[in-house]
């Protein structure tokens, strides 16, 4: 009875909380807020495709971006999976060691944990950070130091210009590191189990084998494709529609890495629950 009166109070001062938000326009204008910004940012992406430059234009700048996203993000992605495969695989056996649960199970588990959920979700998270803050900071400085204007002068179209080079390379090579990261997490846990002497690279790989589907492997690329698209997408916005000076570009910056943070576990969700 304690307990239903406390609930009862607290429910009642939410909802009056609640009601007075509402009163002072406060939940109104931010769910408008967001209906705002989501549609700059639809409009953004149309704007990409409304004044194409010349092909060859976009080939040499998505190239370079290649090498940004893809090659200059290497190695934060082989450290990451290595350990991500091997503490993985030594956490797993801390759970199952058992006389009725065979070795290869572990590997197993690991390999299609590493397949569905953590490669490209940790992979993209991590992107999200490097790739996505890189992103931002480069089209905000450009945009306050009038260099976006500059283009729109010359008769440029500059989202297209500076976001759609880098959304393309982007769709690439992030699912390219997925792959990557996938290979060396299924390393990782190899190394980790022959050195901790919990199970044997064979032992290891033949629960790899006897779990592997392929539709597991095509559900990871396609959340690779889809948080390659989120990281680009969003950061470029940011950068592209930020106004001041410095401290400016700084949040740009965090807003870009923290949007695309939330939308990467948003749509994993998501996908998981169409695909699975």
């Amino acid at each position: 009875m304690f307990l239903y009166l406390v609930l009862d109070l607290v429910i009642d001062k939410l909802w009056t909380f609640y009601l007075v938000q509402i009163s002072e326009g406060i939940i109104f204008t931010a769910d408008m807020s967001f209906f705002y910004h989501f549609g700059k940012y639809l409009l953004f992406l149309k704007g990409m495709f409304s004044k194409p430059e010349k092909l060859s234009v976009y080939i040499d700048r998505t190239i370079t971006e290649m090498n940004n996203i893809g090659v200059g993000s290497l190695a934060i992605v082989v450290i990451i999976a290595i350990f991500q495969g091997a503490v993985t695989t030594l956490q797993i056996a801390y759970q199952l060691i058992s006389p009725l649960i065979s070795k290869p199970v572990i590997g197993s588990i690991v390999s299609d944990s590493s397949m569905l959920e953590l490669a490209p979700t940790i992979t993209c998270l991590v992107l999200a950070g490097k790739v996505g803050s890189h992103i931002a900071s480069e089209i905000g400085t450009m945009r306050v130091s009038e260099q976006i204007d500059a283009l729109e002068v010359m008769g440029i179209n500059s989202s297209g210009y500076l976001a759609l080079p880098k959304i393309v390379a982007g769709l690439v090579m992030i699912p390219l590191l997925v792959v990557i990261s996938i290979f060396l997490s299924n390393l990782g846990g190899i190394i980790a189990g022959e050195a901790s002497g919990i199970l044997t690279s064979e032992e290891y790989l033949q629960g790899a084998r006897e779990s592997f589907l392929p539709y597991n492997l095509f559900f990871a690329l396609v959340k690779a494709f889809t948080y390659a698209f989120i990281i680009t997408s969003v950061s470029a916005f940011q950068g592209y529609t930020t106004n001041g000076g410095a401290l400016e570009v700084g949040a740009s910056s965090t807003k870009a890495v923290v949007y695309s943070a939330v939308a990467i576990l948003f749509s994993d969700y998501l996908l998981a629950q169409l695909m699975l």
